[in-house]
């Protein structure tokens, strides 16, 4: 693999960006499947799956030009963590739309409705935040702001699943819906760890 000296700079922030722009479709579309009916559902889990390939391009494109960059703008293993854990809030959102084509769900908990809407949050936020990561500038506002929508995020969680077990009285059908739930909180705790990584890297850079 050639190396190259300290001239992808450009290259490197334009695709974490991306990225970012990738997670904001990807939690629109779930948005979309969780308010579709079961045959809409069908073709949206196809929609959010090329987007997750396509956010999976930008990843590997991403780490392949980390590893042929000699000298990185932010630290190498920084930026390989961005990377993962970016794609990490990705996976996770496909999941939770796969998991509701897959279960054959047919309305779903209160609780999906209000986590997709802070996980609309969480990402329009991310996309907004990485073009700022090249000046490390104005930052602490999102990290901060992914930390209440998190907490929030947590109280929808669990709430969500107190009514499941309270209300659902067929048992398939509630580890359904609750499998559902956790993986959107889930995605929901990957985007607070992104955030605590830009935090991580603006406190040291700075």
């Amino acid at each position: 693999m050639r190396i190259h000296p300290r001239n992808n700079d450009e290259a490197l922030f334009d695709l974490l960006s991306r990225s970012a722009r990738h997670l904001v479709i990807a939690c629109d579309v779930l948005e979309q499947i969780i308010n579709a009916d079961r045959e809409e559902r069908i073709g949206l889990r196809e929609t959010l799956h090329a987007e997750e390939n396509a956010a999976d391009d930008s990843h590997h494109e991403f780490q392949r030009l980390i590893n042929a960059t000699f000298v990185t703008p932010l630290d190498r293993e920084d930026l390989h963590l961005l990377g993962s854990t970016m794609d990490d809030c990705m996976d996770l959102v496909d999941e939770a739309g796969d998991c509701i084509v897959l279960y054959h769900v047919g309305v779903l908990p209160q609780a999906c409705h209000e986590l997709v809407d802070i996980l609309k949050q969480c990402a329009e936020l991310t996309a907004q935040a990485m073009p700022r990561l090249k000046s490390l500038k104005d930052l602490e506002s999102y990290w901060v702001k992914i930390n209440e929508l998190e907490n929030h995020g947590d109280q929808i969680y669990r709430a969500g699943i107190g009514r499941l077990f309270e209300e659902e009285m067929d048992t398939i059908s509630l580890i359904k819906r609750k499998e559902i739930i956790e993986r959107m909180e889930a995605a929901i705790d990957a985007f607070e760890s992104l955030a605590n990584t830009v935090e991580s890297i603006a406190v040291r850079e700075s």
